[in-house]
């Protein structure tokens, strides 16, 4: 890494589909959460989304059925569903590889657009929360991504500047944040590409 990357100080992760392979768990977790309104959303609706916060989800699905939802009673009940599924999630090896690999030598963050409790939780399950420095969720900033406010404020808690980190990223949204804070970033999909 250091050698591709001669200038990185710090490494930054996003955690859903980057650290974590939690695609699955969160397109059953999802449509639990809007059956507790009396509304249906496939998986397939869900996962044509990935990447987007809860409130960029709940907006879009606001929109499409015409009426605002207690998000408050679909995230209780997405909550419910995610963490006692929680034993299902696993590790996408390729990326927590890097992670472990340069734990210790250089300041780590996740910078998620997760809620922090889901965040948290993935991450606790799989061991992988003692590795970083700082965890940044939707609720330290003001914006989501594709804003870049995520990976500022992770740089910020690193103590490094924004132009010396390296961000691992799954999504276009991420990707775009990434590239918004002055960061550098790697699509993991071409390291788990290469890791099959």
């Amino acid at each position: 890494m250091k050698e591709r990357f001669p200038d990185t100080r710090a490494l930054i992760f996003d955690c859903d589909g980057t650290l974590v392979d939690s695609l699955g768990l969160y397109a059953v977790a999802w449509p639990a959460g809007l059956r507790s309104t009396g509304h249906a959303m496939e998986a397939s609706w869900y996962l044509e989304r990935g990447g987007f916060s809860g409130d960029m989800l709940m907006d879009a699905f606001e929109q499409e059925v015409g009426q605002t939802l207690d998000r408050a009673q679909v995230m209780k009940a997405v909550w419910a569903t995610y963490s006692a599924g929680i034993d299902s999630l696993t590790e996408i090896t390729a990326v927590t590889a890097i992670a472990r690999a340069f734990h210790g030598r250089l300041p780590m963050a996740v910078a998620s657009s997760g809620p922090s409790d889901f965040v948290r939780l993935s991450l606790k399950s799989r061991g992988l929360d003692v590795l970083f420095d700082a965890i940044v969720t939707v609720e330290d900033v003001a914006a989501a991504k594709p804003a870049p406010d995520l990976f500022l404020e992770a740089a910020r808690r690193l103590g490094v500047a924004p132009g010396d980190c390296l961000v691992f990223e799954d999504s276009i949204q991420g990707l775009q944040a990434a590239a918004a804070a002055g960061c550098k970033a790697i699509d993991v999909r071409e390291l788990m590409e290469e890791a099959v």
